[in-house]
């Protein structure tokens, strides 16, 4: 069961606190740390695009989840016997339609938050913006949204990894090396990661609303594996890009992510070992963590 707390006992504050998920917001804070950091060492850094793509990047992740919140209560997918975090819609603390109209406020302020960046960058972060929103729309968009289809991995990694990334560096840079796109592997796998830890909480009531996410396809044991396979592949994607083993120039420094791999066997192990779904919750704080974590060691170490 979600958090029984009385909804007259709520600040709407809190509410929307709750709604905007702040353990998930690493998803779009880190791939902006990326890309800064390496625009930084670049000699490219540029303050103000910066700040808007950070402002972007958590107005959109902002508008997914609140989307996510509207969506699932009227497709029916949030019932009383969720276990996961707090759905406000679900719970009664927001109505549907003013849910509805706070995702369209959110977006439209990312929009606002791109304008600038679309000036100064042009067609490619026009395109990149009007993808990522739409995306985010698709997301829970009915019946073949990409997480009913199981594609919503695909989009985690895409969107929260090289296009991110990718997308901070050329608002500062006006450019785009290789190396911005594969250190966007980074944070697109351990994002992965994030998303896994809800899909594994939730196979059994997914399963019932139909949502064919991959864990629902392939099992527990899958999502599982594919968890810990994204965490260590995040932190060995860091010391392969330190090495310039793809052609790169070498950053050694950048391999300082790999001292998170004892912080991220515990949770690979909890998550293993773990059947109660409502335990695992504190998985999607310890995985952001991580996250945010590979985030500042990559960057910081990019530019000794």
């Amino acid at each position: 069961m979600n958090d029984p707390t009385d909804a007259q006992d709520v600040s709407q504050a809190r509410v929307w606190l709750w709604a905007a998920r702040p353990k998930t917001l690493g998803a779009a804070v880190a791939p902006v740390l990326v890309g800064t950091g390496m625009a930084l060492e670049a000699g490219a850094w540029h303050l103000l695009s910066a700040l808007l793509a950070l402002a972007g990047a958590v107005l959109i992740q902002v508008g997914v989840n609140y989307h996510n919140d509207y969506a699932d209560y009227v497709q029916g997918a949030d019932t009383q016997e969720r276990v996961g975090p707090l759905r406000v819609t679900q719970a009664g603390l927001v109505a549907p339609q003013t849910m509805r109209r706070a995702t369209i406020l959110v977006f439209g302020l990312a929009v606002m938050a791109g304008l600038y960046l679309i000036a100064r960058g042009g067609w490619p972060i026009l395109a990149v913006g009007v993808t990522s929103i739409g995306a985010a729309i698709w997301y829970t968009a009915g019946r073949y949204s990409l997480a009913a289809l199981g594609l919503a991995d695909v989009f985690v990694f895409v969107f929260f990894g090289p296009v991110a990334v990718g997308g901070t560096y050329y608002v500062q840079a006006l450019s785009l090396p290789t190396e911005v796109l594969l250190a966007g592997g980074g944070p697109g796998l351990l994002s992965i990661g994030i998303l896994l830890v809800n899909n594994v909480r939730d196979v059994a009531e997914d399963r019932r609303a139909g949502k064919r996410t991959l864990v629902v396809r392939f099992g527990r044991r899958f999502g599982v594996a594919a968890y810990g396979a994204c965490l260590v592949g995040a932190l060995l994607l860091a010391g392969l890009l330190a090495a310039g083993l793809f052609g790169t120039t070498p950053h050694p420094w950048a391999a300082l992510p790999l001292g998170l791999l004892p912080l991220a066997i515990g949770p690979i192990r909890r998550l293993s070992e773990t059947t109660a779904p409502e335990q695992l919750n504190p998985l999607l704080g310890a995985t952001g963590r991580i996250l945010v974590l590979w985030a500042l060691l990559f960057a910081v170490g990019w530019n000794l």
